[in-house]
């Protein structure tokens, strides 16, 4: 089932999230609504609470950035409870967007690599090191569990001068070729 999108302004992108179990109900319907949706709004990456969920989950597949990115081949992860356990120093700058951002592109530095612990789809515990723009989606999806967002990192001057975007996404006034759930 395709999910509305929750923009920016919802609260639950700004708020804490809670781990997953086993006993989280109907996880594997989730995990593939989430899929569902993010493919249909031409996504790499959704995190639970752009659909309005307060847990610890996001779903990437970023396999369509393969042809730029050869490390995005075939990299396709649920990730439940990730915890990013270390980072390189070292950044790069790369234009990101985000779904809950319809309209909006900037320049984000993030760690060259990172190593992450999570569960997969099935509750296994696994232990990754990433690099390149594997690493940059994860740490995307990862901050949207920490209530945090893209524009939140990105220059002062570059949030000011996407006020009137943001407000616009805020007032709903935003247009939109997927579903999704403003304040209005």
């Amino acid at each position: 089932m395709i999910l509305p999108i929750y923009t920016y302004g919802q609260p639950v992108l700004r708020g804490e999230t809670k781990p997953i179990d086993a006993n989280y109900p109907e996880l594997p319907q989730l995990i593939d609504d989430m899929f569902e949706t993010m493919y249909q709004a031409d996504g790499i990456g959704l995190a639970a609470p752009q659909i309005g969920r307060s847990v610890r989950l996001f779903v990437i597949d970023a396999n369509a950035l393969a042809k730029d990115h050869p490390e995005c081949k075939d990299f396709k992860r649920v990730m439940i409870n990730p915890e990013i356990v270390e980072r390189t120093d070292e950044e790069v700058t790369l234009e990101e967007g985000c779904l809950s951002f319809p309209g909006i592109h900037e320049k984000v530095a993030r760690s060259v690599s990172i190593k992450v612990k999570y569960e997969d789809r099935d509750l296994i515990s696994r232990e990754e090191t990433l690099d390149g723009f594997t690493a940059r989606v994860v740490q995307h999806e990862y901050d949207h569990l920490e209530g945090q967002v893209f524009i939140d990192i990105i220059a002062p001057i570059r949030k000011q001068l996407n006020k009137s975007k943001l407000n616009n996404i805020i007032k709903g006034t935003v247009k939109c070729a997927y579903r999704i759930k403003t304040l209005k």
